[in-house]
């Protein structure tokens, strides 16, 4: 018998030393890293080989209770005490009575050191962590559904679908950060140059960090709420943080069409009495429900609905909402069963005719999901609007012509929407220039940059507030800015109110300037403030040392930004070898310009900088997104 069978056997008494010999040869049999370790994600189809009536979600929990050394790899002694765990589960024995068992063999065996029983705890603290966290089913369900819809067929990882969605496979798959990827330029296409990406099927822990890490840094950049994710919950399968981030970019993709500068034809949701301004203060899911009651007023149906739960339960609504969407291919037969689950049914015969049966079944209608019920209204909403384009003679549009010219600050009011979400305010920012219009998202933003100088007795927050009210708030903004020495010439209050575009810019400009200062002085030796000057020089000194061809720049709106030739030199200086020379462009062309500019995005994000600018942000060589770029690489490097 050999050393490893007697070491085992001793360790888990449940399993024979001839079951011992069995794993042991399966376990070598299996595709194993250099380290003979095992990736969980194949963790089920080897236990199966051994026990194939085991389910995949059982075997998943029976490893939560295993310590495991290399997170996401299983190793031989790990992959046997799974299974002894499954064992002890068959003969009703307490849980984790193997992994006590264990405990005891390696205490027996001296391995009593601080370091281990740190990591006892943690194990066990992150194990209470996840008991303390539901999953609802059909959510989960679901969203493997539209991944397997959404990434069938791609050349990186078409081979690892469809993912049972029945199960927890998901969050497994999720593990690597390749399917979170796919997932993001699916829903917001080119955020990711997908170059940078670690493939293959056996990726180290510190690969699967770099890709987690713009799984991260991505999600950011399309606006998703991830200020308690990290690389690790992602590496480590975490659930409800996988799938509530699965949610998020799930959402952004299906509400990107939602947008009155892409559908100008929204301007018809307006009610009596009611301006764009205050249209533009609704987020996407109100205006979903607009649109809806709009359709059903439309059909002259006598109901409206005001949630995406009860109201749409009974499935009445969406028979009447579908008829009228296209009445050639749906009829409102729903309206005569009776029976829910029948109903709901006849409902999404309707929806497959028009190619729509997605995100929702019977079961999640009458349940009233609301997640699932606003994905398929969304979904709906993509597919067939049916709103009349606007007529230049039906009325007078001049509000919406006004708002659709503020197009040449698109660029510069995203980046600083996603900066400003990116600190946890509330409201979540959609509009840059309507939504600080109270000035309650600056004051937030400044109490969080500079905490304690925000006297929140003063503040005015009781919305919705009148206008003299929304400018004493932002009267104070402008102080406030003027304590930290802000350049606010000609700037009141009341210029932030009216939403004009170049002094709103202006100022949330210089706050995004200031914490990106902040955070460079805080980590730097010295702590004295750092300049342009000083970042200016970092980045050259960067590439100087790194063996970069590019020649030193002299400010952010220097020429030769716009190649990304430069950028580049500095993310190779930071990290040798991060940088594929084959993948570098010579930058002549505007194409090729702007293919460098993504790829240094990208590997920024890949090295955890969190990155808002665009690549045409580096083409155009605007120098306070470009600011914002190289800040960010030096906190990092920091």
């Amino acid at each position: 018998m050999s050393s490893d069978i007697q070491r085992l056997s001793k360790k888990h008494p449940i399993l024979k030393p001839w079951d011992i010999e069995t794993i042991v040869n399966t376990f070598n049999l299996l595709e194993l890293d250099a380290n003979r370790g095992l990736d969980q994600r194949h963790l089920a189809s080897g236990v199966q080989k051994i026990e194939p009536e085991r389910q995949y979600d059982d075997i998943r929990t029976a490893l939560k209770k295993v310590e495991v050394s290399r997170p996401g790899m299983v190793e031989l002694d790990e992959f046997v005490e799974v299974i002894a765990i499954l064992r002890e589960g068959d003969k009703g024995g307490k849980p984790g009575a193997a992994a006590g068992a264990a405990t005891k063999a390696r205490a027996f065996e001296g391995i009593t050191s601080d370091r281990a029983y740190e990591r006892r705890t943690i194990l066990q603290s992150r194990q209470n962590a996840s008991s303390a966290h539901t999953i609802n089913e059909d959510e989960r369900e679901e969203f493997t559904n539209h991944i397997n819809f959404a990434l069938d067929g791609d050349k990186d990882i078409g081979y690892r679908l469809p993912i049972d969605p029945h199960t927890m496979q998901i969050f497994d798959e999720a593990c690597d950060g390749l399917i979170l990827s796919k997932l993001i330029n699916y829903s917001a296409p080119e955020t990711i140059d997908e170059r940078v990406l670690n493939r293959g099927r056996k990726l180290s822990p510190f690969q699967v960090t770099e890709n987690n890490n713009v799984v991260i840094n991505s999600a950011k950049a399309i606006g998703c709420s991830v200020v308690n994710i990290g690389s690790q919950d992602l590496a480590e399968g975490r659930e409800h943080l996988i799938l509530g981030l699965i949610w998020q970019i799930i959402k952004i993709g299906l509400f990107a069409n939602i947008d009155i500068k892409l559908h100008p034809e929204l301007y018809r949701l307006l009610q009596d009495g009611e301006t764009l301004e205050d249209f533009l203060k609704l987020p996407a899911d109100a205006i979903l429900l607009r649109w809806f009651n709009y359709h059903l007023a439309a059909a002259g149906w006598h109901r409206r609905v005001s949630n995406f739960s009860g109201d749409i339960k009974d499935s009445e609504n969406y028979a009447v909402l579908l008829s009228q969407l296209v009445p050639s291919q749906c009829n409102r037969d729903a309206l005569h069963e009776r029976d829910l689950m029948e109903r709901a049914e006849i409902v999404l015969q309707n929806a497959d005719r028009i190619g729509c049966r997605r995100y929702v079944s019977p079961k999640t209608i009458v349940n009233g999901n609301p997640k699932l019920n606003l994905a398929f209204v969304a979904h709906l909403f993509n597919t067939h609007p049916c709103l009349a384009p606007l007529e230049e003679d039906e009325t007078d549009h001049a509000e919406l012509d006004e708002f659709l010219f503020r197009d040449q600050y698109d660029r510069e009011a995203r980046a600083f929407a996603l900066w400003l979400n990116s600190l946890n305010v509330d409201p979540f920012v959609n509009y840059l220039f309507e939504d600080l219009k109270d000035g309650l998202i600056l004051i937030q933003a400044f109490d969080k940059i500079f905490p304690g100088s925000v006297n929140w007795k003063k503040v005015n927050n009781r919305t919705p507030l009148m206008r003299f009210k929304q400018i004493e708030n932002t009267n104070m903004v402008v102080d406030l800015g003027k304590a930290h020495r802000f350049s606010l010439v000609g700037i009141q209050g009341a210029d932030i109110t009216d939403g004009v575009p170049t002094l709103v810019l202006a100022i949330v400009w210089q706050l995004m300037r200031a914490n990106i200062i902040q955070t460079l002085a805080s980590l730097s030796t010295h702590g004295r403030e750092i300049t342009d000057a000083d970042m200016i020089r970092w980045a050259n000194d960067i590439v100087a040392t790194s063996g970069g061809q590019s020649a030193p720049i002299r400010s952010f709106s220097d020429p030769a930004l716009a190649s990304g030739r430069y950028l580049l030199d500095v993310l190779n200086g930071m990290k040798h070898g991060i940088v594929d020379p084959q993948l570098v462009a010579a930058g002549h062309t505007e194409d090729d310009m702007k293919m460098n500019a993504k790829y240094a995005i990208s590997i920024a994000r890949k090295l955890g900088a969190t990155i808002f600018l665009l690549p045409e942000d580096i083409v155009e060589v605007k120098p306070k997104m470009i600011l914002t770029f190289i800040g960010s690489l030096m906190a990092i490097q920091h």
